[in-house]
């Protein structure tokens, strides 16, 4: 038995050594070939489904809430929370625009020493995606005293019956540490086919109101192209959210506007060609600034 029990010993000693003997062949012969180190990560999701997606506002609005620039003060507010409500959220992939993977997202991770400033950099592929929003509401809410987390209530009012963006094959580049590329997140490609927004239905709950404004469907696209460029920064800045946008020339054109409801007749379609947007003091700096932060 001890005889026995030596030579199972030695017998493992001698795999264990061979199997690591392999595993560093391998990886050297796995860096020779493709001369990279890294992670890459593929996501093969077909569909992504949200019942609902709550945004809590703790403190809702103050009852001498004002008008921005003005004495107005805003009628209605109580200073109690609230809640957005986002429903039925559903992601699926557009057969129409996808990955050459067919992942609904692949990612590329590298470190690198930025000359002294360290970052970690992320390539990021996303196929193109139909996504659907069943309606948001808006909410009363109450928070745990224990946790002090938030729970929407059974009080709402419906401000969107709903929603569908079709979109393209999209890249982004992330920039996490130092930014070399001048912003945390850098989208620079083309959306094929454009954005298409449709089925968008926007309600009046209030009891003056109780109608729909409806458009049939907005499509996005590059002046003189049926693609949408991607030229996007999002920064990350001690005022807030930075998203820098519409930075080249676009065409916009909504389709069967109806008011009153989905049943009512179109009053016409709207066509925008051309669209530049600017910004900066000057006026002459291309592309939207939008800046979002807590109040």
């Amino acid at each position: 038995m001890k005889l026995f029990a030596k030579l199972a010993l030695v017998s493992a000693v001698a795999i264990s050594a061979n199997a690591m003997a392999m595993e560093k062949m391998d990886d050297s012969a796995l860096s020779a070939t493709t001369g990279q180190d890294g992670i890459s990560i593929g996501l093969g999701i077909s569909a992504v489904s949200i019942d609902h997606l709550y945004v809590h506002d703790g403190d809702g609005l103050a009852t001498d809430a004002k008008i921005p620039g003005t004495a107005t003060t805003i009628i209605g507010g109580t200073g109690k929370a609230g809640s957005i409500d986002v429903q039925g959220v559903q992601l699926t992939a557009n057969a129409a625009s996808l990955l050459t993977s067919h992942n609904l997202a692949d990612i590329t991770i590298d470190t690198d020493a930025g000359g002294g400033k360290p970052f970690l950099n992320v390539v990021a592929a996303v196929s193109g995606l139909n996504i659907a929003i069943g309606k948001i509401n808006v909410t009363d809410a109450t928070a745990d005293g224990t946790t002090g987390f938030y729970t929407a209530g059974s009080n709402s009012a419906t401000i969107l019956n709903g929603l569908n963006l079709t979109t393209g094959v999209t890249t982004a580049n992330i920039q996490l540490g130092n930014t070399p590329q001048g912003a945390m997140i850098k989208l620079d490609g083309v959306m094929q086919g454009g954005l298409t927004i449709s089925n968008i239905s926007l309600h009046d709950a209030s009891a003056a109101g109780g109608g729909d404004i409806v458009l049939g469907k907005i499509k996005l696209n590059d002046t003189g192209s049926a693609d949408m460029a991607l030229n996007a920064d999002v920064a990350v800045t001690t005022g807030g959210l930075k998203v820098t946008a519409l930075k080249s020339s676009s065409d916009m054109y909504i389709q069967s506007i109806k008011l009153g409801s989905d049943t009512a007749k179109s009053i016409g379609d709207v066509q925008i060609s051309g669209l530049k947007v600017f910004n900066g003091a000057a006026g002459t700096t291309p592309g939207a600034v939008i800046t979002i932060t807590g109040h």
